[in-house]
């Protein structure tokens, strides 16, 4: 590692859990991140502060005048541009050493299982119930570890779901893609800006975990997050055998 990266990692370095061998992991990983709003600002930021060697990513969508209120990866200055190309540009600004991909595409089947494949941890930072159920059926596929976070008004939660343990979840399990959820917009409900920041920043700390090789994750646990609270709250979730997308799967 050069002289500069020590420096530059020093206090990740300084950490007995993570040390120069943690870094070293981090600084030859992939992270794809899914969504470049309210929570993959946060994620893109520590991601590219902390080194990772390689970030993938991916939005279709274009920053708006709205979105300053809590995506904060993006300026004033960049209202118009994609989301993709506005977050690459403040993850380059902090860290010029590693590799991004700012992909400007809808995060469909096709598209995640050829990215998904190459990734060593995926962030699903999305903001609907099609895409995170893509998203988790590309990670089940290829055996990836998926860090998936979701915020609207003052809730968030946040899970980790790894399928390559027998025992976790995979995202189907707890939210079935055939039940009868009712989706709802921060643009019609509104979201304290906050709960987002909270969620993705925890959506790093657990990808970083896994990229490190330090733990345990969240695999297992659903993490609950009451804003007006300022509280937290675990639930224990385990993966059902009847699962349409990993029940018939067996372990990586």
């Amino acid at each position: 590692m050069e002289d500069k990266h020590l420096l530059r990692y020093s206090r990740h370095i300084l950490l007995e859990e993570f040390g120069i061998d943690g870094q070293a992991r981090v600084s030859a990983a992939h992270a794809l991140i899914i969504g470049a709003g309210g929570l993959g600002s946060p994620v893109a930021l520590y991601l590219a502060a902390a080194g990772v060697g390689r970030i993938t990513l991916v939005d279709h969508d274009d920053l708006d005048l709205t979105n300053l209120q809590r995506q904060i990866a993006h300026t004033t200055s960049r209202v118009g541009m994609s989301k993709v190309e506005s977050a690459a540009e403040a993850m380059r600004a902090i860290n010029p050493d590693i590799t991004i991909e700012a992909v400007k595409l809808r995060a469909d089947d096709e598209l995640l299982s050829r990215l998904v494949a190459e990734a060593d941890v995926v962030v699903d930072c999305c903001d609907n119930f099609q895409t995170r159920h893509a998203v988790n059926r590309a990670c089940v596929a290829h055996a990836k570890p998926l860090v998936a976070g979701a915020a609207i008004r003052f809730d968030g939660q946040l899970s980790v779901y790894d399928t390559r343990d027998a025992a976790s979840p995979c995202y189907a399990c707890i939210f079935p893609p055939d039940a009868d959820f009712e989706e709802t917009r921060c643009a019609v409900l509104g979201v304290f800006a906050p709960v987002v920041g909270t969620i993705g920043t925890l959506q790093a700390n657990e990808a970083l975990k896994l990229l490190a090789g330090i733990g345990p994750s969240l695999a297992g646990s659903l993490l609950m997050f009451d804003g007006r609270r300022s509280a937290f709250d675990t639930l224990r979730v385990a993966r059902d055998p009847g699962c349409s997308v990993c029940g018939h799967r067996p372990a990586a």
